[in-house]
């Protein structure tokens, strides 16, 4: 056999054993793609729109008792959604009736006790003049990230970068959790002092008087609880 057959031999042997340990060793514990800023913002909470929206017929009586009790469910669902505006949509063409049942829904929904200011009434285009008129919201869903789908070699740490899913299933379960996914993209402001309290605590440390409110327990025998009749 020639050296350089022998060579060549050698050389294909070594590539064929450094394809073998490369595939056992697998990815990096970071996984092959862009490496984030920080361990925690691979997957960060994030939110996606939504629509809520009920289309109701219009009818030459007026509104129905199905499509109150579908306003009523709707202002249950927009309040506990927390969403800034209802949108009354009538249909496009100048129908007056069309217009008389959109105009007679925003009237439902502020009696219902949604604010005038919370409520506005629009045109789309309708194929009809008499289609139906759609009420709704806009809604916000938290995005739940799909942990494990690929793993990396988690023993491969060389670059001291955190693995590809990590974090991943703290922020899904904090996703499935929270009640108001609005929160994540905007904190709820607070709400306002209780002055007369303030006002109570501040005389009584201008007096030197103790500011804690007064418990009431009972003590019986060593133990201490509160008594509700």
């Amino acid at each position: 056999m020639s050296t350089s057959m022998t060579r060549t031999l050698f050389l294909s042997a070594a590539a064929a054993i450094a394809a073998a340990l490369s595939g056992c060793m697998g990815a990096p514990a970071e996984g092959l793609g862009p490496t984030p800023l920080t361990p925690t913002s691979r997957f960060s909470l994030q939110v996606e729109p939504g629509l809520d929206r009920v289309a109701l017929a219009v009818h030459e009586t007026g509104l129905s008792e199905n499509q109150t009790l579908a306003l009523r469910d709707m202002v249950n669902r927009f309040a506990a959604e927390g969403a800034p505006m209802l949108t009354v949509e009538a249909p496009s063409g100048d129908d007056p009736v069309a217009s008389d049942i959109a105009w007679r829904i925003k009237g439902a929904l502020e009696a219902s006790g949604v604010p005038p200011y919370q409520v506005r009434v629009v045109t789309y285009v309708a194929p009809d003049p008499r289609a139906p008129v759609l009420v709704g919201f806009e809604t916000v869903r938290a995005v739940v990230p799909r942990c494990g789908q690929e793993w990396s070699n988690l023993a491969r740490t060389g670059n001291n970068a955190g693995s590809a899913n990590f974090g991943c299933s703290v922020n899904a379960n904090l996703a499935a959790q929270i009640a108001n996914p609005r929160d994540i993209v905007t904190p709820r402001a607070m709400t306002p002092s209780d002055a007369a309290r303030r006002t109570v605590v501040l005389d009584r440390y201008r007096a030197g008087q103790p500011t804690a409110a007064e418990r009431e327990v009972l003590v019986d025998r060593g133990r201490v609880s509160n008594a509700v009749d």
